[in-house]
């Protein structure tokens, strides 16, 4: 199969710098609830790319689980690959691949580990069954097979029963404090826009123009 030929036009609209908003996180919160309207599968889902110890990349999804002046949220497994990368090199990058509507968006910042409150808040709110995976999974390592996974995800069950799961003390948030934020949208012809916020000395938002 030839993939060189695979290519289609963007007319879903240009972005002009009238149209964004003074802030990157308020804008970021427009173009979520537009992609959530849209009904896209997964909206909240973003890559988060690392770099590891021996300077080797990884990319891999995320789900958004919350957004304020002080960042992105994730959480994951502790003993993680991607965990591991964030304690060696804490600088990372985000990216909203919302192809649908001819977007994306790029967050380059800091990852750091958010309290153990702040964790346990949020792991009070999930399912019982997520609740149980997080502390079935040894996330990253191998694994002989499936039937070996569902037994530990078992074994957890029966060893909380009824009562209230805890939260895991491997287990936890991730804020990405942002210093650049690009907005990308699609244009006629491959002449994209893309604006790019990047942050300043005083804590205010540089707005730029990038040519595609």
């Amino acid at each position: 199969m030839k993939y060189d030929t695979f290519r289609r036009e963007y007319t879903a609209g240009g972005l002009t710098r009238e149209g964004l908003d003074a802030c990157p996180i308020r804008q970021v919160e427009i173009w979520l609830e537009q992609a959530v309207r849209a009904d896209l599968i997964d909206p909240t889902g973003m890559v988060l790319a690392t770099v590891d110890a021996g300077g080797e990349p990884r990319q891999r999804i995320v789900l958004l689980k919350g957004l304020s002046d002080a960042g992105f949220v994730f959480y994951t497994n502790h003993d993680s690959d991607k965990a591991h990368a964030i304690e060696c090199e804490p600088r990372v990058s985000l990216l909203f691949p919302w192809n649908v509507l001819e977007r994306q968006i790029i967050v380059g910042g800091t990852a750091e580990k958010m309290s153990d409150a702040e964790s346990a808040d949020y792991f009070m709110t999930r399912p019982r069954e997520s609740q149980i995976a997080a502390w079935a999974s040894r996330q990253s390592r191998p694994i002989a097979d499936r039937a070996m996974l569902e037994q530990q995800a078992e074994d957890i069950r029966l060893q909380f029963g009824d009562g209230d799961i805890p939260t895991p003390a491997f287990w936890g948030g991730y804020r990405v404090v942002p210093q650049r934020i690009e907005f990308w949208q699609g244009g006629a012809h491959r002449l994209h826009d893309r604006f790019v916020y990047r942050k300043c000395a005083q804590g205010t938002w540089n707005i730029e123009q990038l040519q595609p």
